[in-house]
């Protein structure tokens, strides 16, 4: 599989550069160069690492690691940036960084902290576990007690964001700013419509996952009905 590298950079030169060395390494990139279109891309197309400047127009780079890291703890985001004080780099790393790297730098650097990166993603256990659930990102496929399930993009990724949260009670706008995105502007019942999709493949008899919490939200637990 060929992962794909999301540049958030201003400076055209820069990124440019970067998309055609790590092309070349064999990687697909995305360029964005403001921080509302990085945030966007992050959250539209499927990522699997980012490369973040700080210094960035519309909104820092501190801050779209914020947005990142507040429905994502697992992609891999490594700063990129000019400033090379230990302040900047205690915030980054605080906020949920991976790894900072300080400009002017070398590609050979880029690409080992990248590998790095990506490697000790890929020992993680791809597969999400919460009671007789399973789903698995990379091959996009739901198991409950070990029966194949099938689920449409959208299904699957409102579960990945529950099972990426278990036992959380997720709001309605938290639901629809991860999984439909910050500028959607329809209806907010759709997050009612598609939990009720979910949890219509997931429950079988005696046994519930996605608990509605009455005027708050949903949580994903596993229940079973008392006998």
């Amino acid at each position: 599989m060929t992962e794909t590298i999301l540049i958030v950079e201003d400076e055209v030169k820069i990124a440019r550069l970067l998309q055609l060395e790590l092309e070349y390494e064999g990687y697909y990139t995305v360029i964005a160069h403001t921080g509302m279109d990085g945030l966007i891309s992050f959250r539209e197309k499927e990522i699997d690492l980012v490369l973040l400047d700080v210094m960035l127009p519309e909104m820092n780079g501190f801050e779209v690691l914020k947005r990142i890291r507040a429905t994502d703890e697992h992609t891999p985001v490594l700063m990129l940036t000019a400033k090379g004080t230990v302040k900047d780099k205690v915030e980054g790393l605080d906020l949920g960084a991976n790894d900072y790297i300080t400009k002017p730098f070398e590609m050979e650097e880029v690409f080992a902290r990248i590998r790095s990166a990506l490697r000790r993603t890929a020992n993680k256990q791809t597969g999400m576990h919460k009671g007789s659930l399973m789903l698995d990102e990379t091959k996009h496929e739901v198991m409950r007690d070990g029966e194949l399930i099938p689920f449409t993009p959208r299904e699957f990724e409102l579960l990945a964001y529950f099972m990426k949260n278990p036992e959380q009670v997720l709001t309605r706008e938290q639901i629809l700013d991860r999984v439909w995105g910050f500028d959607y502007y329809g209806d907010t019942n759709v997050v009612d419509v598609y939990v009720r999709y979910v949890r219509k493949k997931l429950e079988t008899p005696g046994k519930s996952y996605l608990q509605t919490i009455r005027g708050v939200g949903y949580m994903l637990k596993e229940t079973k009905d008392e006998a």
